[in-house]
């Protein structure tokens, strides 16, 4: 529940609590908020167990930590009957990127021509050509 304060944190609150409360009324205190969490996962049990009797004996596998959205999703795509696994599985991304590294270094890793250029392949590598002394760069109107 408060696994997310530090040492320091929690000393600073003792600190805070024995000079709020003071060190005869602190242990009372601490069984007065102990004693009421308790009362609360306790009607939070009992409510739990009212929704599962009232929904009946079709949902009494039902889990109210799968109405979180991250659980869901995680047990749905985890759930083999869909052949997600299959895909992720047939999915080579270092293939793939090796193919894009390729085409991007002019490598043909694929000797099939593609339709693409007439020569069967795109040239990537090609260098823009260098304008002459007395040329203008050219000018995008949209650009300014």
């Amino acid at each position: 529940m408060f696994n997310d304060i530090g040492p320091l944190e929690l000393v600073t609150l003792i600190v805070l609590a024995v000079l709020i409360f003071g060190p005869e009324k602190l242990p009372k205190v601490i069984q007065d908020v102990t004693r009421t969490i308790r009362k609360i996962r306790d009607f939070s049990e009992s409510a739990k167990q009212d929704i599962r009797q009232e929904l009946g004996p079709e949902f009494k596998d039902f889990e109210f930590d799968d109405l979180n959205p991250k659980t869901f999703i995680r047990k749905q795509l985890d759930n083999d009957d869909l052949g997600l696994k299959e895909i992720r599985n047939g999915f080579d991304l270092k293939k793939e990127m090796a193919e894009v590294t390729d085409a991007v270094h002019g490598r043909d890793a694929d000797p099939a021509p593609s339709p693409a250029a007439p020569g069967g392949r795109v040239d990537m590598t090609k260098k823009p050509e260098t304008p002459a002394a007395g040329d203008r760069p050219p000018f995008d109107v949209d650009a300014t």
